[in-house]
């Protein structure tokens, strides 16, 4: 079982920066690809980065690549997206999620999420 808590969402200025982070727990958290997702109000969640195991391979969708960078740290189980030149259209709440590998998480496969925390970029 694993349990994830994100925080670090807020509101920001358009061209600003965030980084948000995802503690787990569970022992099993350094063998479980991680990844972050979002879900703006009125649309269906979608992808945003995934990294595994080792920090190994990395994915991240088109939007937001060259722009967020997902890190992980095992010794401290935690997960980390640092979020850089933000877009109104990256307004969303943003959950975090474990999974088998990466690749399965780039594909919306996931096995455990968690509460979401609400980032706004201002225009």
């Amino acid at each position: 079982q694993v349990q994830l808590v994100e925080s670090g969402g807020g509101l920001v200025q358009a061209g600003g920066s965030l980084g948000l982070s995802c503690a787990a727990s569970g022992r099993t958290f350094s063998r479980k690809a991680m990844g972050w997702f979002r879900q703006a109000p009125g649309k269906e969640r979608e992808f945003v980065a995934a990294i595994s195991w080792d920090s190994g391979t990395i994915y991240y969708a088109d939007s937001v690549k060259g722009r967020f960078t997902i890190s992980r740290d095992n010794a401290k189980n935690t997960v980390y997206l640092q979020m850089n030149s933000l877009k109104p259209e990256d307004t969303a709440v943003y959950y975090c999620a474990a999974g088998l590998t990466s690749s399965r998480l780039r594909a919306g496969v996931y096995d455990y999420w968690g509460q979401g925390t609400q980032v706004t970029v201002s225009s």
